[in-house]
């Protein structure tokens, strides 16, 4: 999927994967991944999401990276926050206190622009993304981020013919395939869903799970 794609997103307002609320699958198992207090934590594809002000709260180091300029701006508009901003490789950074947002390309820029991870939060990228860019994804973060880091990973589970994604479908299966080799997975919770998302309901899906996954790197890939 082109990054254009996601610009005219934030551009004309086609917002559905934005939540206004902090998720509760982060708030309900996030604690139990018992980091350390100033751990930091990394969002990727984070748009504006109201969850990175969530984490900060429970005193961790927030990194989000997002690669829409518009998402960014607007994150600390609404959220009345004032912004440091400097160049990096590729794009810019945007800080306030222990929360920054790393204007860039993911796939360009790479990780290795960031400190050491201790834990990522995965809600709308991994499921952002279609089946190729997804084992990219998986690829770009196994092998650069520590061992040892743990993520909080949220993924939907739906007949794909019967939307066009963005959010796609992502079964266990595929979150095995993707990441089994090379990390330790649990599932925390599988729950049918499918009437408390109307929004969903409403353009076809006659079935639809949300699965909330632990991921722990527990090897480093052979090169």
């Amino acid at each position: 999927m082109e990054s254009e794609f996601w610009h005219e997103c934030w551009e004309q307002g086609r917002l559905g994967f934005h939540q206004e609320d902090y998720n509760r699958h982060m708030v309900r198992f996030f604690p139990g991944l018992n980091l350390a207090h100033g751990a930091h934590v990394l969002v990727p594809l984070c748009g504006k999401s109201r969850d990175m002000l969530w984490l900060r709260e429970q005193g961790y180091r927030v990194t989000g990276i997002e690669l829409s300029e518009r998402a960014v701006g607007d994150f600390f508009e609404e959220n009345a926050l004032d912004a440091g901003i400097r160049e990096i490789d590729g794009g810019t950074a945007w800080k306030t206190g222990t929360l920054e947002i790393l204007c860039c390309d993911l796939f360009e820029t790479g990780l290795d622009v960031l400190d050491p991870v201790d834990a990522v939060y995965d809600r709308a990228a991994l499921p952002a993304l279609p089946g190729y860019m997804r084992r990219e994804y998986a690829t770009l973060m196994t092998q650069h981020l520590p061992l040892n880091t743990i993520t909080l990973l949220l993924a939907m589970e739906y007949p794909q013919q019967q939307m066009e994604g963005p959010p796609f479908s992502v079964s266990p299966a595929e979150i095995e395939m993707l990441f089994g080799l090379d990390h330790e997975i649990d599932v925390l919770r599988s729950e049918a869903c499918l009437d408390t998302h109307a929004r969903w309901k409403d353009r076809g899906l006659t079935r639809l799970v949300e699965n909330v996954y632990r991921l722990q790197k527990i090897r480093n890939p052979s090169p």
